[in-house]
Parts: structure tokens; sequence; C-alpha cells
């Protein structure tokens, strides 16, 4: 039998009993490229391609930071309708200071 636990709260979540739901997320860049001119459909593209594989070869740099980043929660009932009220925790964010 698998246990599974809100990620949330940590609320034992029994198999077959309890609704289980899971949230996924992806987080990755959005990129927007500048829009073309006349220079850069005159510059040699295949030039500048080479002159960065020479470059990432002579640093010798192999990894990239990874591009998208994935997670996945597994939430109970209650912590589920929290999640779908407030999903990025706008609310449970707000400080109450005290005025001195």
């Amino acid at each position: 039998m698998i246990h599974v636990s809100c990620d949330l709260c940590g609320k034992s979540i029994r198999s077959g009993e309890d609704p289980h739901y899971v949230v996924k997320v992806e987080v990755f860049v959005v990129h927007e490229p500048p829009a073309l001119t006349e220079d850069d459909l005159d510059e040699d593209h295949l030039e500048a391609v080479s002159q960065l594989l020479c470059e990432l070869e002579e640093s010798g740099e192999r990894d990239a930071p990874p591009v998208t980043q994935q997670r996945r929660y597994d939430l109970c009932r209650a912590c589920r309708e929290r999640f779908l009220r407030d999903p990025l925790g706008k609310e449970t964010a707000k400080f109450d200071f005290s005025e001195n």
C-alpha cells in the first residue's frame, strides 16, 4: 500500500477512502524575440552559430541550467479547495502590522 500525505497540511490520505488530488506546476522562461530588422536579415547566421559553438567548446560548459522546472503536489480535499480559491497564496501572504 502506498502512503500519501497532503503536501500542505500533512494529513495522511488513505487510499480508497479519502479523495486524493494532484497539482502539477510547470515554470519556464518565456522567450519573446525582438522584431526583425534589415540588419538581422543581412547577418550571416551560420557564422554566428559557428562562433557560439566554438565559444562553448572552449569554455568547457556542457550543462546548461534547466529551461523548465516541474513540480507535483498531493493535496487533501480541504487543501485542494484552499488552493483553488488562492493558488498563488496572495491572501495568506498579507501581513497585519501594528501602527507604532
